[in-house]
């Protein structure tokens, strides 16, 4: 099947003449023949050749074939040979008109048309958007540089009978799979709005290459927004972006870039920073999850990667077997992981929405769990960076990856889209029930019936009321204890929530607890010092705590597998029985004074409950290379230290000398009981996690790492305290919070 509007002929004059190459080309022309110069004589090229965001693209060359990029002074800016398809992609290339690719056989040059390489703010003209005619079902759209993107457009009822409110959900996935729409868009379109799925450049049926988040990826979403917001079927000429996961995170990609007819997002399950929050926490390796996602995108990347790709090429859409000719230009992205073992901010920072997201100039609406067993916790570092957002709704809770489905927050999603993007007083679908009985079947098999909370704008007669009332909550919404908000224990539900001005919450005490002998945790630190030590073990780096599939523990109750610390290979602090109830919610920092028998050493600090029952109920986690110890003092904070992690500040451990090696505890928020006991707990990596594995450094021989406590070496934690907040639910049964397993408590071999 191919596009609902004829595929241009010559897609590549088309992108430079709104590209505003016309400045340059006649004079260009006039100096000789076909993109030459005077005295330069050349044939018109047989392959097609194609400017593009930071770089040009060319197809039907014969493989194999070198091919230069010429700047307009004839300049070799690249040399470089077309694949086995005939297919290549010149990177890096800087904005300007008049580059030229060129080829020589057999004594004879050919050159391509001159060409414009542009730069991520050179949009088209809105005449370029308003051109193209989108309308239901199964299509490709034109991106700026010529590029077919897949979609699947699904609306609500016939196209005379709009406008309707339109969202969009963009990734790398199968979204514009006409038989499999994914869960956002299939909600939205339940719910009455005009749903549009979009495949990334480089995936399912869509042309180009993928190369993970490259700028192009972004500026296509920016052209996806405004094609898909000027059809006259889009009720105000404006659309939102939803999803979960990576449809959740390219929606910022997309919004820094201040696309016009954006209205609003609404990202759910979402990464602050790619390498220092998934990629390479503390500077280890995550090679569980996230190296396993990788190598999916890899597979996903190649010609017919994804099968329902393959099975439109086998039914003859040309324009999905002609989008497959890029494929091999796809950069490996497990090798770039490999290239980057320490922190390049050149290459990273691009990569992390922390560095961005404060471009981002339209409504939020951001779900978020401190245990999700994908994308982790460490989304809540940027949260206080969307400072150009209209308006911001966050809300945290403990849970795994699928917890923004959930009622508490589906609720909200619901009002968010009426408000921000039908612009409408928002009124409960009659489907809303049905729908969160849908997904309870297909995610958490609860053995009640889940119920949304009551309408909370069912008294509110007119839209600027509500939306006054929106705009007027706390924008911070904490859902503490779920999993005990239903008579079945683990089934989503809060036990209680609290909401708050900004986050990190205002008010809150960096409280430290110092480490002490027998594994002692107290707010003194001894007057003498000590040490305790641990045999370093990397053996249980691919350990993780769930039996079976990992979307069991997206269920009510998982088959949790998380193992007390083997005898010697650990130490452990915990504080005597709490006198009153405790909340903490933030990052926290563990201040190790380590030394170690080898010269670099992995750790994992871990933050749990030691219940009064004798239970142990896990909370949330950190991780440290040693060697990547070194902090950015100009960042980092009592309650957060954030490591450099650059190669020039790696430095090895000091034979026979404690040095300061502070650890990351991942925000996270936790209402602990009076009675319960805090525990901090220091192994190397694994266990802990889901999915998460971790390529840990190898023992050389016998490792054994020492923590100093007292005296010089005053090792400690430091927790983020909320003051006055208030838990008026009683202790959670064991098990019974979403993501945190609950174990019988073995004290470890220093009695901690």
């Amino acid at each position: 099947m191919t596009s609902s509007r004829s595929t241009p002929a010559t897609p590549s004059l088309r992108a430079l003449v709104r590209l505003a190459g016309l400045i340059l080309l006649p004079a260009l022309a006039a100096c000789g023949d076909s993109g030459g110069f005077a005295g330069d004589p050349t044939v018109p090229a047989s392959y097609a050749a194609h400017g593009s965001v930071g770089q040009v693209w060319v197809t039907d060359a014969e493989p194999g074939q070198e091919l230069r990029l010429l700047d307009v002074g004839r300049t070799v800016e690249q040399t470089a040979t077309a694949d086995a398809q005939g297919s290549l992609i010149f990177r890096d290339v800087p904005a300007a008109t008049g580059y030229t690719v060129r080829a020589t056989v057999a004594g004879q040059t050919s050159a391509s048309e001159p060409l414009a390489v542009t730069g991520p703010a050179d949009a088209p003209d809105p005449s370029f958007y308003a051109a193209q005619t989108v309308a239901g079902g199964y299509q490709y759209v034109e991106m700026r540089d010529g590029t077919l993107l897949a979609i699947n457009v699904i609306l609500p009822g016939p196209v005379e009978e709009g406008p309707y409110p339109t969202v969009i959900e963009y990734s790398g996935y199968s979204p514009a799979d006409p038989d499999s729409p994914q869960p956002s868009t299939a909600l939205a379109s339940a719910l009455g709005y005009a749903a549009v799925g979009v495949n990334m450049r480089g995936t399912g049926c869509s042309g180009g290459a993928f190369e993970f988040f490259e700028t192009l990826q972004s500026t296509d979403g920016y052209d996806v927004v405004e094609i898909v917001a000027s059809q006259p079927w889009v009720l105000h000429g404006r659309v939102g972006m939803v999803g979960l996961s990576y449809p959740g995170i390219s929606q910022l990609f997309t919004a820094h870039l201040q696309p016009p007819s954006l209205a609003a997002i609404a990202p759910l399950s979402l990464i602050a920073d790619t390498a220092r929050g998934i990629l390479y926490p503390g500077g280890i390796l995550n090679n569980g999850f996230a190296t396993d996602w990788a190598a999916e995108r890899k597979r996903d990347a190649q010609p017919g990667g994804q099968a329902w790709s393959r099975r439109r090429i086998e039914a003859g859409d040309q324009t999905c077997i002609d989008n497959q000719k890029l494929r091999g230009q796809s950069p490996d992205i497990l090798q770039t992981i490999e290239d980057n073992q320490f922190y390049t901010p050149e290459i990273a920072d691009p990569l992390s929405p922390a560095t961005f997201v404060s471009n981002i100039v339209v409504p939020v609406f951001l779900t978020g769990a401190w245990q999700d067993e994908q994308t982790g916790g460490y989304f809540a570092t940027m949260l206080d960076r969307f400072t150009s957002s209209p308006s911001v709704h966050f809300t945290m809770t403990n849970g795994a990856h699928t917890e923004g489905l959930t009622p508490a927050m589906f609720a909200r999603w619901m009002e968010f889209l009426d408000l921000y993007v039908a612009r409408r007083l928002p009124r409960r679908s009659v489907l809303a029930p049905v729908i969160v009985g849908v997904l309870n079947d297909a995610l958490w098999h609860s053995d009640v019936a889940l119920a949304l909370e009551p309408e909370r704008f069912a008294g509110v007669t007119s839209y600027e009321e509500a939306l006054a009332r929106w705009e007027s909550e706390p924008p911070v919404r904490v859902l503490f204890d779920n999993g005990t908000g239903t008579e079945d224990p683990g089934t989503p539900g809060p036990g209680f929530e609290a909401s708050f001005d900004a986050w990190p919450i205002p008010g809150t005490q960096a409280t430290p607890w110092y480490f002490g002998p027998g594994g002692s945790l107290s707010p003194e630190s001894p007057g003498a010092s000590g040490v305790d030590s641990f045999a370093y073990d990397p053996t249980r780096a691919q350990e993780t705590s769930l039996h079976g599939p990992s979307d069991e523990v997206w269920r009510a109750h998982p088959a949790w597998d998380w193992q007390p610390l083997p005898d010697g290979t650990a130490v452990a602090y915990a504080t005597g029985p709490l006198a009153n109830d405790l909340v903490l919610a933030g990052s926290a920092s563990v201040d190790l004074w380590l030394s170690s028998t080898a010269a670099d050493t992995d750790l994992q600090v871990t933050l749990s409950e030691i219940r009064p029952d004798g239970q142990e109920t896990y909370v949330q986690n950190g991780w440290l290379r040693a060697s990547h110890r070194k902090v950015d003092d100009a960042v980092s904070t009592e309650l957060r230290p954030v490591q450099t992690h650059l190669a020039a500040d790696a430095a090895p451990l000091p034979a026979g000398e404690a040095v300061l090696a502070r650890v990351e505890l991942f925000p996270f928020a936790h209402a602990f009981r009076a009675g319960s006991r805090l525990r901090i707990s220091i192994s190397a990596p694994g266990g802990d996690r889901v999915l998460w594995k971790f390529r840990t450094l190898a023992a050389e021989g016998d490792v054994v790492n020492t923590i100093g406590y007292g005296g010089a070496t005053p090792s400690r934690v430091v927790l983020p305290v909320v003051p006055g907040a208030e838990i008026p639910t009683p202790l959670p049964a064991c098990n019974a919070l979403r993501a945190q397993p609950c174990r019988e408590y073995v004290a470890a071999s220093n009695a901690g």
